[in-house]
């Protein structure tokens, strides 16, 4: 947990959803509603910004959509082969791990998304569950991101990678998963984008129930088992999406985990 989620919206909405800069042009994701490990993913940062040689400005910062890859690959990795491994960062711990604590000081994120999925077994069959706020509004998950290059390859691109941390389930959620992500709520968006705030231990913590308790969850079609499908119908009510799996529309077989 988090393996799969939806990204809904596009980047001028999260942009002001997220009171962020949109700087993506052509390099913005499409719409996936099934994101996957090592996809392209939309994330908020704050920055000091630069001037054009390279000189920070410290009195001011710009909160920006940034486009990242999910699974994030330390710098001192000799590749990048396993990043589909650290999609994820426990909360608990991400502040001792040395993949994830010089991030966690100073290069957090949000994750915006629609909504999460999790799996429950349910006799011969893992039952998907989709989760997220019943208005509507994006969920914004916590971060952490840094960069990464081929040092066999100097004229390779920098590789901006990110994780999603995970804390323990509280309310509906904690009926299908023992951990979720670590969902923050809107007052506590600034402090964790804050480029100089560098202990936000007070962050670390699962969310309220009252705050899980404004979001729905719902079972859907295990037509998300598979990557290769992105649409909005995976987002169905089971019942509607029953009537798609009987018609065979979508390859089940794949493994969710």
């Amino acid at each position: 947990m988090c393996g799969r989620y939806a990204a809904t919206k596009d980047p001028a909405t999260l942009a002001a959803e997220f009171d962020a800069l949109d700087i993506l042009g052509a390099e913005a994701p499409d719409l996936d509603y099934n994101v996957a490990p090592t996809d392209p993913v939309i994330t908020v940062v704050q920055r000091h910004p630069r001037d054009d040689k390279g000189t920070v400005d410290p009195s001011r910062t710009e909160r920006t959509l940034r486009v990242m890859r999910w699974g994030l690959v330390p710098p001192w990795s000799k590749d990048a082969s396993g990043a589909a491994r650290m999609i994820n960062a426990r909360a608990e711990s991400a502040a001792t791990k040395p993949a994830y604590k010089k991030s966690l000081a100073e290069r957090r994120c949000i994750v915006p998304a629609g909504g999460w999925y999790e799996w429950r077994r349910e006799g011969k069959i893992k039952q998907p569950f989709y989760t997220a706020p019943a208005d509507g509004s994006s969920l914004a998950m916590a971060g952490l991101w840094t960069t990464w290059r081929d040092e066999s390859k100097p004229d390779a691109p920098l590789l901006i990678t990110c994780s999603v941390l995970t804390t323990d389930a509280v309310g509906k959620p904690a009926e299908v998963h023992d951990r979720m992500p670590l969902v923050l709520e809107r007052d506590a968006w600034e402090q964790w984008l804050d480029p100089d705030s560098a202990d936000v231990s007070a962050l670390l913590v699962p969310p309220s129930e009252d705050f899980i308790a404004t979001f729905e969850m719902r079972p859907v079609s295990t037509a998300v088992n598979s990557v290769r499908n992105k649409g909005p119908e995976l987002l169905a009510p089971y019942e509607e999406a029953q009537e798609l799996d009987e018609l065979d529309l979508f390859n089940t077989a794949e493994n969710p985990r």
